[in-house]
């Protein structure tokens, strides 16, 4: 039988946090240099999946493969883990922007008119049942 303490170590189902939001800044990082996860994966000899858990969180990146990544996304490996920056943007905003799709809503969203923000951030209360105008 497995004890408690192993089932939580090798379980995907609670990815650690720092995991994660290093995820969310190789993806953000990629996306910004305008790299495909298959393009990035070509690079450091991997397959686009495991890009893919390793920007989702669900997979722990190597110190020797986080080296690689920061190299080939023209990054600081402390740039990748956080270094430097606030606690409200490592613990709030990166694991929303590790969601698939997140940061091309963001995108889009950047793209619209004001009016058009307003409806979307409006529909989007309606759709999640937060009924507040923030």
């Amino acid at each position: 039988m497995k004890s408690p303490a192993l089932v939580k170590t090798f379980s995907n189902a609670s990815a650690d946090p720092i995991d994660v939001n290093t995820g969310a800044r190789i993806r953000m990082r990629r996306k910004a240099l305008g790299l495909s996860q298959t393009a990035l994966a070509k690079a450091l000899g991997l397959t686009f999946q495991q890009v893919q858990k390793y920007e989702r969180g669900t997979n722990r990146i190597s110190a020797s493969m986080l080296v690689k990544a920061a190299a080939k996304l023209e990054t600081t490996v402390g740039a990748l883990v956080g270094e430097g920056e606030s606690a409200v943007v490592a613990e709030g905003l990166l694991p929303k922007l590790a969601e698939p799709g997140a940061t091309t809503l963001l995108e889009n969203y950047v793209a619209m008119t004001p009016s058009v923000r307003r409806a979307l951030v409006e529909l989007s209360h309606h759709m999640t049942g937060d009924r507040q105008t923030r």
